[in-house]
């Protein structure tokens, strides 16, 4: 066997290893999905923060209308089932289609790593609404999740890793310019995930 013939071969069985020991049915569709999702809820958020006039200046005067707040969260809630519940649904066509388990060591590696920063940022967050810091919540969203992509890539797509580092830095960017969370959440969890998902899409869906 020639050498070129080896190295391919070597490269072949290294790419099937590579294959085997990551999850690779997440669905790019799903990630343009929630991100339209996020843009929506962000659209109807913004009414509700600052009016029917509009403006980007600094508002905080509705974080004492506990209306609002309820409103905010039921907000945040419906764009995070409709998101996972579309991932999930998106991602099993998927994986049947290419004849691909969804529930297997690399999948369950990949939850779990994701789950600890997601888990430890949910409670963060319970946290600042009961102390009213309420001006940290969209920064700390967008650092936890992208600590727990960062996680998580290691079991999935290199991409998702890049998605979870600009998710981190606009957190970090999020939280030098208070009183524009809602602008910086739109940015990550709609427009990145639009960006993200369509490159996803057309690089494995195919």
């Amino acid at each position: 066997m020639e050498e070129k013939e080896i190295y391919t071969e070597l490269n072949s069985i290294r790419n099937l290893m590579e294959r085997s020991a990551k999850f690779i049915s997440l669905s790019g569709l799903s990630g343009i999905m929630a991100g339209v999702y996020a843009l929506i809820g962000a659209g109807y958020a913004y009414y509700l923060v600052y009016g029917p006039y509009g403006g980007l200046q600094y508002r905080d005067y509705y974080i004492s209308d506990q209306k609002v707040l309820w409103k905010l969260f039921f907000i945040a809630l419906t764009v995070l089932i409709l998101s996972l519940g579309t991932g999930v649904l998106l991602t099993l066509r998927k994986a049947a289609k290419k004849n691909q388990n969804v529930w297997n060591p690399s999948s369950r590696k990949l939850m779990v790593n994701m789950a600890i920063p997601l888990f430890t940022g949910g409670i963060f967050i319970l946290i600042l609404i009961a102390r009213s810091y309420y001006g940290v919540i969209a920064p700390a969203s967008l650092i936890f999740y992208g600590l727990s992509l960062v996680a998580a890539s290691h079991y999935t797509f290199e991409d998702v890793k890049w998605l979870g580092i600009l998710q981190i830095i606009l957190g970090l960017l999020a939280t030098l310019f208070p009183g524009y969370g809602l602008i910086f959440w739109s940015i990550g969890f709609g427009l990145l995930h639009i960006i993200y998902g369509s490159i996803m899409h057309f690089k494995y869906d195919k």
